[in-house]
C-alpha cells in the first residue's frame, strides 16, 4: 500500500504542474476565482450587471427543415427549434454492439433517462468485413435501429466515420485497407473513393429516414479527431511499436487518445480540405442533414462554418496517469473549450460536448474507477459553464461483436475482447447504475427550462486568483443570466481528491439595481459529491419567484392549472422567495412569513411540502424522491424502479421483489397491472395515489459448480418466465474472469474492485442444456493496475484470487395500464 501512495502522490504533483500550465487563462475579469470569504461564515458574491453575450445568426452552413415545417438551426452559442431555443441532450449507444431484439427496450431506457438524441457509430470494418460486402442484417441493421428511434420519439445522430475509435480494431478501419498503396485519413483521391463507398452505403440505410424526410435523423459526425487522433493498427506483432492509423503527414499532430497539445498544425489548410470534402461527399450521397458535427477538441480539423465542433471531458482517463482534472473548475467554455488550443475561433460555434465521460472503459494495464456520485457534479459544471447541449460517451455499454471468431475490440491496447461496458448509467446488459437517475434529475430541468437558459451567459466570480483543482475549501460556483433572471450552479466535488462538506456559506448575487442572496438570510452547507441549480427572478405560471435554495425539477400542466416541481437538497434548508403580492393557500407542511416585499415559504428537508398561487401549484419534494421521479402524461411518477413509459401503459422494470409505485396528481381509476400482484397503500403523500407490487418469482435455478480454484461452471435450469432478464452476479477479487458456451468466448471482465454482471437475456437461447464456464485468473502485485485501486489486497507469493460468491439476480417487469 505504501508503494501504491508514494506513487500516486508523484503521478499528482505531475499532473497539477501539467494541468496548471496547459489549463492557464489569459487575464480576464470573468475568469473563475474563489470569492472573499469574510467574517465568521463563507460569504461570496457575484456580479451579473455585466454586457450580454452578443448572438450571431445567419454565419453557419447548418439547418434544415422537414415536411411538417419544423426547422432547425444553429446560432452562434445554441440550436434552435421551430425558433426557439433547443438543448440538445446526447447519449451515445452503439448498435452493432447489443442484441437487435433488445434495441426497443433500450432506446426506452435511454429515453427515460432524459436524453433527446441518439448519438450512434458506424463501424466500417464490422460492416464491410470483406471488402465489397456490405452487410446491414441482424444486429448490424443500421435502417431498423433509426425505425425504432423514430417510432419512440427519439432523435438519433449518426457517427458516420470513415474513422471512429470507439476502442474498436483499427478505430472501425477495415483490415483490408492496411496493404494498400495510397495513405488512409488523407486526401489521397483512391482513399476518397473508399469513403464515397461507404458513405453511399450508410445513406441508403437512412433513406427516408432523414430529418428533411420527416425522419429521426437530425445529425451526422463526419470523422473523429481528425489531426488529433488515431488507433493504432492491429496488424502487427507482439512486442513491435504501435503503427496509428494515420497519413504519414498528421503522424506528428496525431495521438492515441485525447491530450492537450501545443496547437502547432503545419497543415492546417489539408485538415481543413479534409472535412469539407467529407461533408461534399456525405451530401452528394444523400446523407443532407441540418446538422454536421466534428470532435474539435486538441485543435482537430472541423469543417469550418460547416458543423458544430463538438467538444469533450474525461476525467478518469486510462489514457493518463491519475490526478485531479480541471473539469470540476467553471470557466466561460464558450470562450475557453476544455482541451485547447483548438483549430476554430470557439465564439462563432455553440459549445456542445459530444463525449463527456459518463464513466469509463477499463483496459488491461489501467482501469480508472468511475463512482456515479462524480458524473452529475460534472455536467452542471458544464451546463454553469455555458454549455448549450450535453453528450455522454457512453450513456449505454454494450458487447463488441465477434465474426468468425475474430474479436473487433482494441487488442493492441489491452481493452476486454467482448466487454464494452464502459461503467456508464446503462451497462453492457441494460443495468440501471445509480448515475441514471441522478442525471435524469438535471435533463428534466433543462428540458423544462431550456428555452429560458439557452441564452443565458456565464458569468463568474470577479476579481481572485484562479481555482486550482486541489483548492477544496472555496465554493466552486458561477452564474448564469440573462436581463436579470438565471441561475446559480455550485457543485462540490473534485476527482482523485478527498473531498469535505463545505458549510456556513452565503452566496449574493448583483444584478442590476438588485441584490438577491442565497439564502435569504443564514447559510447553507454544500455537502461532498453534490452539486445545485438554484433559480432566481424566475416567472412561473403568475408567480414570480425572487430566489429558492430548491432546484427546479419538471413542470406538469393540466387544465385546471400548472404544476411546478422542485426538490430540496441535503444540507441546504428549503425556501422560495415570492413576490408581487402573492395570495397563497392550501398550504402543506411549510411555514409561510412576511419579509420585507416578499413573502418566504420554508419548509423542512426530507418532507414534501405544498401551496398554491392563484392556479399555480407548487409541490417540493426531498431529492431523493426527486431521483426516482419521471414524468409521463403529465403526471410525477414515483418508483424505487425504472418507469418505462409506451402511449396508453407503462413498464416498472426492479430486482426488488417488492416495489412501490406512487403517482402524482392522484388517480381514480384502477391500474390493471401483469405480471404482478398489486394493491392500494396508504398514499406517499397528500394528492398522490400510492400501489404496492408484488412481482412473480422465476422457476429459473442457477447451479455452480468449482472445478478448480480458477474454473467454475454454470448450469441455468429453467427459464425466465415473467422475468424482464436475470443477472449471474460474480463477486469476486482477482486480475480478470472469462465466461465461455460451448468453448467460445461469450464475455469477459477486467476487475476493477466492482462486482461482475452477466445478463441471461441475451444468452439464454444458447444455454438450455448447456454450461458456462467461468475462468478466472489471479491478479498479481506488480501490476500497473493497482494505481487506480482504493483497496489492494493481501497477496501470497505475489499473486491474490477470491471468488467469493456466485448468484442469481432476477430482474422483475410489470406492465401497469389505465
Amino acid at each position: 500500500m505504501s508503494i501504491k501512495i508514494s506513487f500516486r502522490v508523484l503521478v499528482f504533483n505531475i499532473i497539477m504542474f501539467s494541468f496548471i500550465r496547459l489549463n492557464a487563462q489569459p487575464a480576464d475579469s470573468n475568469i473563475p476565482g474563489p470569492a472573499q470569504k469574510n467574517g465568521d461564515h463563507g460569504k461570496y458574491f457575484i456580479n451579473i450587471d455585466v454586457p450580454q453575450k452578443k448572438i450571431i445568426k445567419g454565419h453557419l452552413d447548418l439547418g434544415g427543415a422537414n415536411p411538417k415545417e419544423d426547422s432547425i438551426n444553429v446560432n452562434n452559442y445554441y440550436i434552435t427549434f421551430n425558433g426557439k431555443p433547443f438543448f440538445p441532450v446526447v447519449g451515445e449507444f452503439h448498435f452493432s454492439r447489443y442484441p437487435a431484439q433488445y434495441w426497443e427496450e433500450s432506446i426506452k431506457k435511454i429515453k427515460a433517462g432524459g436524453i433527446n438524441i441518439i448519438a450512434t457509430y458506424v463501424f466500417w470494418n464490422i460492416h464491410e468485413r470483406e471488402e465489397g460486402v456490405f452487410d446491414w442484417y441482424g444486429n448490424l441493421n443500421l435502417r431498423r435501429f433509426a425505425e425504432l428511434c423514430e417510432k419512440n420519439d427519439i432523435y438519433l445522430i449518426v457517427r458516420m466515420g470513415p474513422f471512429c475509435h470507439g476502442e474498436m480494431r483499427n478505430g472501425g478501419i477495415p483490415d483490408w485497407l492496411y496493404g494498400r498503396s495510397f495513405e488512409i485519413r488523407s486526401n489521397d483521391e483512391e482513399y476518397l473513393a473508399y469513403v464515397d463507398r461507404l458513405y453511399c452505403e450508410i445513406a441508403r440505410q437512412c433513406n427516408g429516414l432523414l430529418f428533411k424526410d420527416g425522419g429521426p435523423i437530425i445529425g451526422a459526425q463526419l470523422e473523429n479527431e481528425f489531426q488529433h487522433s488515431a488507433a493504432p493498427w492491429e496488424i502487427t506483432y507482439p512486442g513491435a511499436r504501435k503503427e496509428l492509423t494515420v497519413a504519414d503527414k498528421n503522424i506528428n499532430v496525431t495521438h492515441e487518445q485525447i491530450s492537450d497539445t501545443d496547437g502547432h498544425n503545419p497543415h492546417t489548410e489539408l485538415g481543413k480540405t479534409h472535412m469539407a470534402r467529407l461533408k461534399q461527399i456525405a451530401i452528394k450521397n444523400g446523407m443532407d442533414v441540418p446538422l454536421y458535427t466534428a470532435t474539435g477538441w486538441g485543435n482537430a480539423a472541423i469543417v469550418e462554418k460547416g458543423s458544430i465542433p463538438v467538444t469533450a471531458g474525461y476525467a478518469y482517463p486510462f489514457w493518463a496517469p491519475p490526478g485531479p482534472s480541471p473539469f470540476y473548475l467553471f470557466k466561460d467554455i464558450h470562450k475557453f473549450p476544455d482541451y485547447m488550443p483548438v483549430s476554430y475561433e470557439p465564439e462563432l460555434y455553440p459549445s456542445i460536448p459530444a463525449e463527456i465521460g459518463a464513466g469509463i472503459q477499463v483496459k488491461y494495464s489501467r482501469r480508472p474507477i468511475v463512482e456515479p456520485a462524480s458524473v452529475l457534479p460534472l455536467m452542471v459544471r458544464i451546463v454553469g459553464s455555458g454549455s448549450n447541449g450535453i453528450g455522454y460517451y457512453m450513456y449505454h455499454g454494450g458487447s463488441t461483436p465477434v465474426f468468425e471468431g475474430k474479436f473487433y475490440n482494441e487488442d493492441v491496447n489491452g481493452l476486454p475482447k467482448i466487454n464494452y461496458d464502459y461503467q456508464s448509467p446503462i451497462g453492457q446488459y441494460g443495468q440501471i447504475r445509480p448515475h441514471h437517475k441522478s442525471l435524469k434529475t438535471l435533463h428534466m430541468f433543462l428540458e423544462e427550462h431550456s428555452e429560458e437558459l439557452a441564452p443565458m451567459q456565464t458569468i463568474l466570480p470577479e476579481g481572485n486568483e484562479v481555482i486550482d483543482p486541489i483548492n477544496t475549501t472555496n465554493l466552486r460556483y458561477a452564474v448564469r443570466a440573462k436581463d436579470g433572471k438565471g441561475f446559480l450552479f455550485m457543485i462540490n466535488f473534485q476527482d482523485d481528491i478527498e473531498m469535505a462538506d463545505i458549510n456556513s456559506v452565503s452566496v449574493e448575487v448583483k444584478t442590476h439595481g438588485e441584490m438577491v442572496r442565497f439564502p435569504s438570510s443564514g447559510t447553507f452547507n454544500l455537502k461532498k459529491s453534490t452539486s445545485a441549480i438554484l433559480p432566481f427572478n424566475l416567472k412561473l405560471g403568475q408567480t414570480m419567484i425572487k430566489s429558492a435554495t430548491v432546484q427546479p425539477l419538471t413542470t406538469l400542466h393540466s387544465g385546471q392549472g400548472d404544476c411546478f416541481v422542485f426538490f430540496s437538497l441535503d444540507g441546504i434548508d428549503p425556501e422560495l422567495v415570492i413576490t408581487g403580492n402573492p395570495t397563497l393557500t392550501e398550504i402543506l407542511n411549510a411555514r409561510k412569513s412576511q419579509k420585507n416585499n416578499f413573502i418566504l415559504v420554508q419548509g423542512n428537508n426530507n418532507e414534501v411540502f405544498s401551496f398554491k398561487n392563484g392556479k399555480d401549484q407548487f409541490l417540493i419534494i426531498p431529492q431523493e424522491m426527486a431521483l426516482n421521479s419521471y414524468k409521463v402524461h403529465e403526471h410525477l411518477i414515483i418508483s424505487d424502479g425504472l418507469i418505462l413509459s409506451d402511449e396508453d401503459q407503462m413498464s416498472l422494470i426492479s430486482r426488488d421483489l417488492n416495489s412501490e409505485i406512487h403517482i402524482y396528481p392522484a388517480v381514480n381509476k384502477s391500474p390493471y397491472v401483469s405480471y404482478a400482484s398489486f394493491s392500494s397503500t396508504k398514499p406517499l403523500f397528500k394528492g398522490a395515489t400510492s400501489y404496492q407490487l408484488k412481482f412473480e418469482n422465476s422457476d429459473i435455478q442457477l447451479k455452480v459448480s468449482k472445478i478448480t480454484a480458477q474454473k467454475y461452471s454454470i448450469v441455468a435450469e429453467g427459464d425466465l418466465g415473467g422475468l424482464n432478464d436475470a443477472f449471474i452476479e460474480i463477486d469476486y477479487i482477482g486480475d480478470r474472469g472469462m465466461a465461455f458456451i460451448d468453448g467460445l468466448l461469450v464475455t469477459d471482465h477486467f476487475y476493477h474492485e466492482k462486482k461482475w454482471e452477466i445478463g441471461l437475456k441475451s444468452l439464454i437461447s444458447e444455454l438450455p442444456g448447456k454450461e458456462m464456464v467461468l475462468i478466472f485468473h489471479p491478479l498479481y502485485s506488480d501490476q500497473e493496475t493497482l494505481v487506480d485501486f482504493t483497496h489492494i489486497p493481501e497477496f501470497s507469493n505475489g499473486k491474490y484470487l477470491d471468488v467469493k460468491n456466485i448468484k442469481l439476480v432476477n430482474e422483475y417487469k410489470a406492465i401497469i395500464s389505465f
